[in-house]
């Protein structure tokens, strides 16, 4: 194997494989990554056995020279920094005697021992007859607004996914941790054969739209039974799937509500923030809501440090006043996830879930749990 290729090209192409990579593995070659030189260009892979990504680097004249084909896995680590580090436009990466790689430039060499291509797993990264199509600007939205809402604890590791549901020409997304629920309702620009309903771990979603270059071509799922490959221009990104069943959120959703506010999503986020000052742990402070007429009272206090009390003009739709806590954490989460400025924030009761939803983007709806307080 033997090529001249430019440092920015094969720079792009290691940071995203690289994110497969992972120190803890038990298998040592899976530390490396998957050079595989032919004359149409060169594919990069890495793989920690939850998550695939391999992109292709296509043979362009101005950016590549490939002098001889063939394949190497070259340890992670140490090809990022180097191709990182070294300064010059090209970088030549040539394989002697099977094993020895040497990556050299006009002033640098580097002497790397390689592993032989066939002890590198047999993954395969196939693509189904009938993938669904969605838009990247779109799917990268859908993580975003969805994906905080899921669960860390792995005792519960179903929780620890977005469901994706698919019928017909409506996806649906859900996460929960079981105190919050963010659910996501787009309509794709086709209607989709199956029906589908799966689990997908959040950490590896929000990994593929870190990689996720700023072009707005579509890209494809292919779902399978045990995992999911998603394409994108020259990126393939394949992850499992959480087996199990995800519970039905869909009775969580009220259908009517006592009382009804609007306010500016920003202003609100704020206050909820200043309101959280006063306490040692962030994750946990509660937030007090009190509703009268067009104000609204937001409070919090401390028995070690203190207390605060903000007040903000809102339109509230009804004679109803009331009064409900909250972890504030948890709200701030949610409304930060609304790119509207208009907020709508529902309420059924002191002791029932508080909905969040705006009028520009009727697909998404934040739900979060009250905190009894006595």
């Amino acid at each position: 194997m033997k090529l001249k290729i430019k440092k920015d090209l094969l720079l792009d192409g290691l940071n995203k494989v690289s994110k497969a990579i992972s120190t803890k593995n038990l298998v040592p070659v899976l530390a490396g990554i998957k050079f595989e030189l032919e004359e149409k260009g060169l594919t990069l892979t890495a793989s920690d056995n939850d998550i695939t990504i391999q992109v292709f680097l296509a043979n362009d004249k101005n950016d590549m020279t490939i002098d001889k084909e063939g394949s190497i896995i070259i340890q992670g680590k140490y090809i990022l920094d180097i191709v990182r580090k070294l300064p010059d436009e090209f970088i030549n990466i040539e394989v002697i005697d099977d094993l020895k790689i040497i990556i050299y430039t006009e002033n640098s060499e580097f002497n790397l021992n390689g592993i032989s291509k066939n002890e590198y797993p047999n993954i395969l990264l196939e693509s189904s007859k009938n993938p669904i199509i969605v838009e990247s600007r779109t799917f990268r939205k859908i993580i975003n607004q969805t994906s905080f809402a899921s669960s860390n604890d792995e005792a519960r590791p179903i929780l620890t996914g977005i469901n994706f549901k698919i019928v017909g020409n409506i996806l649906e997304c859900n996460s929960t941790d079981s105190y919050r629920l963010a659910r996501k309702v787009i309509q794709l620009n086709q209607t989709v054969e199956d029906n589908y309903n799966i689990v997908i771990p959040s950490k590896n979603l929000l990994e593929f739209i870190k990689i996720m270059d700023d072009s707005e071509d579509n890209l494809e799922l292919h779902v399978f039974n045990n995992k999911i490959l998603i394409k994108f221009n020259n990126l393939m990104f394949q992850s499992r799937l959480i087996s199990g069943t995800y519970p039905n959120t869909s009775n969580l959703l009220p259908d009517e509500f006592i009382l009804n506010i609007k306010a500016n999503i920003i202003d609100l986020y704020n206050v909820i923030d200043r309101a959280s000052i006063l306490t040692s742990d962030k994750e946990k402070t509660i937030v007090t809501f009190e509703i009268n007429g067009n104000t609204l009272y937001v409070r919090s206090s401390s028995a070690e440090i203190g207390r605060v009390e903000e007040k903000m003009v809102i339109e509230n739709d009804s004679n109803e006043n009331l009064k409900i806590s909250f972890v504030a954490k948890y709200m701030m989460e949610a409304l930060k996830s609304f790119e509207d400025t208009k907020g709508i924030i529902s309420f059924v009761g002191e002791v029932k879930p508080i909905i969040s939803s705006s009028e520009k983007d009727e697909g998404l709806t934040q739900l979060v749990l009250p905190i009894r307080t006595y």
